[in-house]
């Protein structure tokens, strides 16, 4: 699935969530639109938006993102939205079986990766089916990590 890069001017992320790729080992991703209200576009534009602590559940055959942090619109003077409320996702009803049985599998969860406007200026989210860590699976891609900086490090000094 093509989301664009960073280098792309279609293509602006809202919010990424750095600390899932450590707390997680993400399996697969999946792209799915989301229903906003008016002043939550807005406050997502501006760069209120926080989706580190927030998951993605199916409850009822809905897929809905719960926690996710959207700062109040300074402009919205009557209509103000609620920060911190679910809302819905929007996805295929094939999306919606795979998503539900991968979840249905012990320890799998499904985390948002990052929240983007794509080329048509539509929200996205990209979501990935995840099995967490143990600490020693996080030190031990740590040291992978490192060990990569350091090889190329060195490369780039005596190669």
């Amino acid at each position: 699935m093509n989301t664009g890069t960073k280098s792309d001017p279609n293509y602006k992320v809202i919010a990424e969530n750095r600390r899932a790729r450590y707390d997680y080992a993400i399996d697969d991703d999946i792209e799915c639109g989301i229903i906003l209200e008016g002043s939550e576009v807005k406050s997502m534009r501006v760069g209120g938006t926080n989706i580190a602590e927030s998951y993605a559940a199916v409850e009822d055959g809905e897929l809905w993102l719960v926690n996710s942090h959207v700062a109040p619109y300074a402009g919205a003077k009557t209509f103000k939205h609620e920060e911190r409320r679910r809302r819905k996702l929007l996805v295929s009803k094939k999306q919606m079986s795979d998503l539900w049985n991968a979840t249905q599998r012990k320890g799998m969860t499904l985390v948002p990766l990052v929240m983007y406007f794509n080329h048509r200026g539509l929200v996205k989210i990209k979501l990935g089916i995840a099995k967490g860590k143990q600490n020693h699976d996080k030190r031990a891609s740590e040291a992978k990590r490192d060990w990569s900086r350091q090889k190329s490090r060195l490369m780039k000094d005596h190669g």
